[in-house]
């Protein structure tokens, strides 16, 4: 989507559909408040009224709520709102002014990355209607009436952008978006940028390595296993941030077979490769100076003769060994691997994202994401950058009782603890033992990787994660 800025007034512009956002207690400013249908239209959050004055021909008037409540979220939420409206009037270009002044860039991002995610739909795989034509992509964005800080705008449109891509990755079906699909995908990326490289490890090369939670979980499928590594060189002189992400592109659970109910949407459990993916896009179009490291483990979950069995032990890439009581608990194992690689190869800290645990949903629904780290520093500013882009994550604790739920009988761990306590917390105690000394940070996002019901998410995929990565980045970037 073409996004722009424009110092015009409404009566000026040539879009398709003109948007002006109203505040509640307020009118309409000058001659818009005796357009005809203008009585109808109050600010009331996610109040939509049409109103028509001579010029343009349709506008949209938004309804803000109250001007003290007034922030980015809200506005992604409405924007969203308008972006489906504006679909519904077969609209291709929209303009939009909102009654503010020197409020900071964070309300036009929340425009610009409502409009982008509203405007998102997935039907590459249904047959055309002739007797239902398709509806006209929204394909540019206007923002009128002040002057918005450089590049504000343009960096709003790249992230939002990349989470739509991470979003048409998880809905592909797994017959598509296989290990192999990501690793081409992954290859595409980094073709598109000089300062990216990137290696894919297939299954024997991940054998000699000797990642063994990566060989365990891949031994049941016929796709062949990929490691992922995405370098991006941004010359920063700082640390290098390392990213990892799970990518398990089908989880029927293995052995530990899952119940069919709901099996289909483990095409999505590869949802943190996906953020993990576009994360790098996105640093890489915004030219940020920072290094970056990325490292997915990618493979499918498949119960068969050959795969990993319940109580067989297995050794991680960093030497522990791990008696794997649940073959459904994979994401662990091949995380694991992945964490101990990233730091070998040079990652000065970690953040790890990952579809993790049933057991997040129970704790925090789909409005946060859960936020776990051996670092109190690196936790604050990977819990701001939550805040800041309205990807919310919400930490919880890790404790040496917890660690110790995951002691293995015969082997160094379990990768399942014997009591179900503290499902989302005993995962991440687990990864705490392959992150070692290093900063770390985890983010289980089972929960709001798809189904938030957020009018700019809708209940499919998601994309979660893409803008809270990249904006980590940007902070370390400085």
């Amino acid at each position: 989507m073409r996004v722009s800025v424009s110092l015009s007034e409404i009566p000026e512009v040539e879009a398709d559909l003109a948007v002006i956002g109203l505040y509640e207690g307020d009118e309409l400013p000058g001659e818009l408040a005796s357009a005809r249908g203008a009585g109808d239209a109050k600010g009331g959050f996610k109040r939509l009224t049409m109103v028509h004055p001579e010029r343009p021909a349709r506008l949209l008037v938004a309804g803000l709520g109250k001007q003290g409540d007034i922030d980015a979220e809200r506005l992604r939420i409405v924007a969203a709102l308008v972006a489906k409206e504006a679909a519904k009037l077969s609209a291709r270009s929209l303009a939009w002014e909102l009654p503010v002044e020197d409020e900071g860039e964070e309300l036009f991002e929340g425009i610009v990355t409502g409009t982008i995610l509203g405007s998102y739909r997935f039907d590459r795989y249904k047959s055309a209607d002739p007797d239902d034509p398709e509806t006209p992509s929204l394909d540019s964005l206007t923002l009128l009436g002040y002057v918005i800080p450089d590049g504000a705008a343009e960096t709003a449109r790249i992230c939002a952008e990349a989470q739509n891509r991470a979003r048409d990755l998880q809905s592909l079906p797994s017959n598509v978006a296989t290990p192999s699909y990501l690793a081409a995908w992954a290859e595409e990326i980094a073709a598109d940028h000089d300062a990216l490289s990137v290696e894919v490890l297939g299954r024997e090369e991940i054998a000699a390595k000797e990642m063994g939670g990566l060989v365990a979980v891949s031994k049941g499928s016929a796709e062949e296993p990929k490691l992922i590594v995405l370098r991006y060189e941004g010359g920063g002189d700082g640390e290098t941030l390392g990213l990892v992400g799970k990518g398990v592109t089908f989880d029927t659970g293995g052995i530990s077979l899952k119940t069919p109910g709901g099996m289909h949407e483990m095409k999505m459990d590869m949802s943190g490769a996906a953020a993990v993916l576009e994360t790098v896009r996105a640093v890489a179009e915004l030219g940020l100076a920072v290094n970056l490291l990325a490292v997915i483990p990618s493979t499918e979950n498949m119960p068969s003769g050959t795969a990993v069995k319940p109580g067989d032990i297995i050794t991680q890439y960093n030497g522990k060994t791990v008696e794997v009581n649940n073959t459904d608990a994979e994401g662990r194992l091949i995380l694991a691997d992945a964490l101990a690689y990233a730091i070998e190869q040079g990652a000065d800290r970690v953040v790890d994202i990952a579809t993790l645990t049933g057991a997040v949903m129970i704790a925090l629904g789909s409005s946060h994401a859960a936020l776990i780290s051996n670092d109190d520093v690196f936790a604050g500013e990977v819990e701001a950058a939550a805040t800041r882009t309205g990807e919310l994550a919400w930490r919880l604790p890790l404790h040496p009782e917890y660690k110790a739920l995951m002691k293995g009988t015969v082997a160094d761990l379990t990768n399942a603890a014997p009591k179900r306590k503290a499902g989302t917390i005993t995962a991440a105690s687990f990864l705490e033992e392959f992150a070692g000394e290093t900063p770390w940070a985890h983010i289980d996002i089972a929960g709001t990787a798809w189904d938030v019901g957020r009018p700019y998410t809708g209940n499919d995929a998601s994309g979660f994660g893409v803008r809270l990565l990249t904006a980590v980045a940007r902070a370390f970037a400085g």
